[in-house]
């Protein structure tokens, strides 16, 4: 059983920060080849701009992958680069509490979008390339998809609803896409996360002292997580150690979807 990625070619979506840059960072100490992707060009060029530009398995890629256009740049950009990709990481997503009964509010059209379309569209376009690389090969892995989505998919916290909504959706099409992919030997798989030590996340507890305390509490093992340890499920479903692995959605939260009441906080 091999966990080993090394010279694979991955890209990664949310790439600026949080766990989308871990998952990054961790592929390219691997050995993997890693093209960063994100939308905010300026925090993507300060945290990867200058390894990029040294380090011969590295790119990043700046844009909005909303965009069909878009999404068929970076692909080239990985090829032209590389030659060809191996892993796709759908990372590219967004959460932002608001009323449910805002009648004003298009927030779930605005997260589905983000949420669900953005890694659609980036798992067909990756899928044909990866179609097309395995031609005449036939057996083995011909690439992996891994979504990255999250317990909020599975709980109820009204002021998440376009999250939740666009959360639950995604493992869907994770489960659709699997099956419909299968016959190529491409696998697609996700990894559901709680709290995880986020920029966004540490944004929070500096505004709220108590709020690490709520979160433990609702947490069996009693702390949050690293961004490590969302990283080392992705690689798992990348690698082949799970070869025989697809349409499955792995919980990574701790244990807090065993006990988690509507109450617990959102993170």
């Amino acid at each position: 059983m091999s966990f080993s990625i090394a010279g694979k070619t991955a890209i990664v979506t949310g790439a600026a920060n949080g766990v989308g840059l871990a998952i990054g960072r961790h592929f390219l100490r691997e050995g993997a080849n890693v093209v960063f992707a994100d939308m905010d060009e300026s925090h993507l060029k300060k945290e990867m701009g200058e390894q990029a530009r040294e380090e011969e398995n590295c790119r990043i890629f700046a844009g909005d992958l909303r965009e069909r256009l878009t999404i068929a740049n970076l692909l080239s950009l990985t090829v032209d680069a590389f030659d060809q990709v191996d892993i796709l990481v759908n990372g590219s997503r967004q959460m932002v509490p608001a009323d449910p009964l805002d009648s004003e509010n298009d927030q779930v059209e605005e997260l589905l979008q983000q949420n669900l379309m953005t890694a659609l569209r980036m798992s067909q376009a990756v899928a044909k390339r990866m179609m097309r690389q395995s031609e005449g090969i036939s057996e083995g892995t011909a690439g992996t998809i891994i979504n990255l989505s999250s317990i909020a998919a599975r709980r109820t916290h009204p002021e998440l609803l376009a999250y939740s909504v666009s959360t639950a959706a995604l493992d869907q099409m994770t489960r659709s896409l699997a099956v419909a992919l299968a016959p190529r030997r491409i696998r697609v798989n996700a990894v559901a996360f709680g709290s995880v030590m986020s920029a966004s996340l540490m944004g929070a507890l500096k505004e709220n002292e108590d709020f690490r305390e709520e979160i433990v509490d609702h947490t069996p093992l009693n702390r949050i997580a690293a961004p490590s340890e969302v990283s080392d499920a992705v690689q798992y479903l990348a690698s082949d150690a799970s070869s025989f692995v697809t349409g499955q959605v792995i919980t990574v939260d701790g244990g807090r979807t065993l006990i988690d009441p509507v109450t617990a906080p959102a993170h």
